[in-house]
């Protein structure tokens, strides 16, 4: 506990990655939701609608990996940092 006080140990990169799975998690539900929507809509089936959907899940998984391995890396460059300094 001393350590979290004094901030000789981040929290925030645990926090990044359940972040991080529940945006997967957002992103899954909101693609199908947007496929399985064509399906039950009167006008019938809409095939660009699920194309544009299946590239949302896609690319908002790959962004969102991006992001968070972005945040992780500055987190590990002050973890190095602080082991070069401690030498």
């Amino acid at each position: 506990m001393k350590k979290i006080f004094f901030f000789d140990e981040m929290i925030t990169p645990k926090i990044i990655t359940v972040i991080y799975w529940l945006m997967l998690v957002t992103i899954l539900i909101s693609g199908l939701v947007a496929i399985f929507s064509t399906f039950s809509s009167y006008s019938g089936y809409n095939l660009p609608v699920v194309f544009m959907a299946l590239g949302g899940i896609i690319g908002g998984a790959i962004s969102t990996r991006i992001g968070c391995e972005l945040l992780i890396v500055l987190f590990k460059i002050n973890d190095n940092i602080k082991k070069i300094s401690d030498k």
